[in-house]
């Protein structure tokens, strides 16, 4: 079939009619008023050769005037990839060879700069690609538009949004022209501009019934003409909207708090990684006295926080508790959420203790006791700590009886159940505390830049004493220079695990390290024993240092030097301001440089039973393929652990399930902004917040790290691949542990969420580089090679 009535197009027929032609049959379908029209299929572009006389038959009959010739090609108008502008439309064509010309352009088009762009973006194969175009009788628009069956700007889908300007819907969707803008939220909206009450009214009736008919928000080109006559002319996904919280059937909204960046997480997290980080987070917040509910929103850790909200014992210091992880864009949402009247106390549950149990009021109690404990004796606390992880490694280890996949996943089952010794947890909380409350205790006193000074070259670090460690093992690598600057990271990995690369002790340090990686607490991704490539990648970065007082042992010791120097003058100067205060914040900074330190070691630890996990699983994994319940092992981690509990006993075939949870894993990885808290209904509170005032040409952020630098940016979105010239200043959405090496040759650090006592910010301190995080669309607005200047003091990354 190469050329066919718009009418026969359906959504399961877009390898022939593509994308577009779909939408507009199904809405044909559904009894919607759609322009009469054809399509000129991809049977007709794979043969090479436009079949005029059909097309000139079609064309006969749809009454020979003007018609809108517009691209359809099988990449288009997707649920992640609408293709908007990518290729080309031609409107108001008349006649036979104009109309053959407009179809040539459009075929064309498939394949021009913009359009292989947009594709290679999304990870679009061109060869799979191919192009229909739809012919329809043009609509003399009177008024014509946009309807956005949601909230495109924050994602709310009870409210619809109108963009509408006098004449033909190119003015609009080109951008070409002012535009009335409406908000639909379901009140009665004012008649003004150049649409109607009853107009706004038809519009929305319109958009409700094609998400109902499509699944899922839309955005719809319409166009009424002279008669008042309302036309349809596209309906396609919107793409760029963030998935809704898990429906919970509340008549009130539910606020979620993204828990990802905490651990330097924006990319999703596989199913496997999911199910049991799940566990992990809900065990380490009983282990606060918090109990809330993990959830998984696109991928990615969510904490729903609506009871701690609306509960008047919580409620009250939940922004406080937000400063040390969360950090302020957290903070500032949840302002927001308790200032919400629906969010009062008492709303959708009565009050009282709601949960609060025996258990959780132990685990407080034992959490006090452990952190005055370790304010008290913080060498004997570190002693206990160390002794703890060492335990912890060591049962962490599988017994080498295991052997059938069964008892493989009992053994994950267990230890996904377990939980940290009291020892791990308390120095880490009281270290945190001692950190956090001095610039409290010493407001107007001291300036916080001071305090963060302070808490500069921190010892007791194991991240640290990881990236010194791959330091020292770079300088002595030296005889091998060029083998490791100028061989790609994955031939080098290769090498290695060939045995055929020189030794340069990489062995010895993948002992200690090996069970790390980036955005390491999820169980799905690989292990740097694994996969040693990124480490060359920081190698080579390392090799880039050439001078002396750049060396990163150098810059950790004077930042260690400046702190204790700072923490000196700083004490007295508060004694003689403020002498009860002073002494107070004196002893708990002091405390803090004995035990903020320790922050990475309760992840460093837990790292021991993921990695076992994973290899467990991954064995586990092997025996499904062998019995042709999966495709390749690793495809293990695109289930949960109740779905591989029913492929090993009762012979389930997830392969269909895997792929489909890939797909949606593939997709969610390209996406760059997540929301930091969401209402039930997909709203994005941080879009809420009115825009802070900047001088121009400055972004705001928070200082965390003090200091200020100038120097050429680097974007980085994986540091496994990150080219960092000494000096560059790192700009990234967020960092982890596995990032950390990077900072060691970086003048200075951007982030786009964050919290001053987070990983990023706390070695950025330690090394004395300037840090500001929480700067909105930075990797967006800053781009490679610009000039850049971080100012800590005043929170702002000035572009040059």
């Amino acid at each position: 079939m190469r050329v066919i009535p718009l009418s026969e197009a359906s959504a399961d027929m877009i390898d022939l009619v593509g994308g577009k032609a779909a939408g507009l049959g199904e809405l044909i379908r559904g009894g919607e008023r759609v322009p009469p029209g054809f399509c000129v299929t991809t049977e007709a572009y794979q043969s090479g050769v436009i079949p005029q006389a059909e097309i000139v038959d079609a064309y006969a009959r749809l009454g020979a005037g003007p018609v809108a010739v517009r691209s359809s090609a099988t990449a288009e108008d997707l649920p992640d990839a609408s293709f908007a502008g990518q290729q080309d439309s031609v409107l108001n064509v008349t006649g036979t060879a104009e109309l053959i010309a407009a179809i040539e352009k459009c075929w064309g088009s498939l394949h021009n700069a913009r359009a292989v762009a947009y594709r290679d973006a999304h990870h679009i194969d061109h060869d799979t690609v191919r192009m229909a175009v739809v012919v329809q009788r043009m609509v003399a628009a009177q008024v014509s538009g946009v309807l956005f069956t949601a909230n495109p700007l924050t994602g709310c889908r009870t409210e619809m949004m109108v963009d509408a300007a006098p004449g033909p819907g190119t003015a609009v969707v080109d951008g070409q022209a002012d535009v009335d803008h409406y908000l639909l939220n379901g009140s009665d909206q004012d008649g003004t501009g150049c649409l109607a009450r009853a107009q706004l009214a038809e519009l929305r009736a319109v958009g409700e019934r094609l998400q109902r008919h499509f699944g899922c928000p839309q955005d719809v080109e319409w166009a009424i003409d002279e008669d008042g006559t309302m036309w349809l002319l596209q309906s396609r996904p919107i793409t760029t909207l963030f998935p809704l919280p898990p429906d919970t059937d509340k008549p009130l909204p539910r606020v979620y708090l993204e828990f990802g960046h905490v651990q330097g997480m924006v990319q999703p997290v596989t199913p496997m990684g999911m199910s049991t980080l799940k566990s992990l987070v809900a065990a380490m917040l009983a282990a606060l006295g918090i109990r809330a509910e993990i959830v998984d929103i696109g991928g990615r850790l969510y904490g729903d926080l609506t009871d701690l909200a609306r509960r008047r014992s919580t409620r009250k210091r939940l922004v406080k508790l937000m400063a040390v992880d969360f950090g302020p864009r957290a903070q500032a949402v949840m302002q927001q959420v308790l200032a919400d009247p629906r969010f009062a106390p008492g709303k959708d549950r009565p009050e009282g203790r709601h949960g609060s149990n025996r258990a959780s009021l132990w685990a407080a109690v034992r959490l006090v006791v452990g952190v005055v404990r370790a304010l008290a004796r913080p060498d004997a606390a570190r002693t206990r700590m160390f002794d703890a992880i060492e335990q912890l490694k060591l049962r962490s280890a599988a017994p080498d009886s295991l052997r059938a996949a069964a008892e493989r996943l009992r053994f994950v089952r267990a230890q996904e159940a377990a939980s940290s010794p009291p020892d791990i947890v308390s120095p880490i909380v009281a270290g945190m505390l001692a950190a956090a409350l001095p610039a409290h205790l010493l407001k107007g006193v001291v300036r916080e830049d001071e305090i963060h000074a302070v808490l500069g070259g921190m010892p007791h670090n194991v991240t640290i004493e990881m990236d010194l460690a791959l330091w020292r093992l770079t300088q002595r690598a030296g005889d091998h220079r060029q083998l490791l600057l100028h061989t790609p990271p994955d031939e080098l990995a290769a090498r290695y695990r060939q045995g055929t690369l020189p030794d340069i002790g990489l062995a010895a340090f993948l002992d200690t390290y090996g069970h790390r990686g980036v955005a390491e607490v999820d169980l799905g991704v690989p292990r740097w024993n694994e996969d040693p490539a990124p480490i060359f990648t920081m190698i080579a970065n390392y090799l880039r240092v050439t001078d002396p007082e750049q060396a990163p042992d150098r810059r950790f010791a004077r930042a260690a030097a400046t702190a204790e120097a700072t923490l000196h003058e700083l004490g007295a100067r508060a004694r003689r301001r403020r002498p009860v205060r002073g002494r107070l914040a004196g002893f708990l900074l002091r405390r803090a440089r004995a035990l903020a330190g320790l922050r990475e070691a309760g992840k460093f630890a837990g790292l021991y039973r993921l990695q076992e996990m994973r290899r467990q699983l991954l064995s586990v994994g092997i025996d499904l393929t062998g019995s042709g319940l999966l495709d390749q092992p690793g495809d293990i981690m695109f289930l949960t652990l109740d779905e591989v509990h029913d492929a090993v006993h009762q012979n389930v075939d997830h392969r269909r399930t895997v792929a489909s949870r890939r797909a949606v894993h593939q997709r969610e990885s390209r996406r760059r902004a997540v929301p930091v808290a969401l209402l039930s209904d997909g709203t994005d509170l941080e879009a809420m917040l009115p825009a802070p005032a900047t001088a121009a040409g400055a972004l705001t952020g928070v200082g965390a790290a003090a200091g200020r630098a100038t120097g050429p940016a680097r974007v980085v979105h994986d540091p496994g691949t990150a080219h960092i010239e000494p000096g560059d200043v790192l700009v990234t959405a967020t960092t982890d542990p596995g990032w950390t090496p990077l900072f060691l040759t970086a003048g200075a650090l951007v982030t786009e969420t964050g919290a001053v006592m987070a990983h990023g910010p706390t070695v950025a301190r330690e090394y004395g580089i300037p840090a500001v995080i929480c700067v909105p669309d930075a990797t967006r607005k800053i781009s490679t090679g610009q000039i850049i200047t971080v100012d800590a003091a005043a929170g702002t990354v000035t572009i040059h």
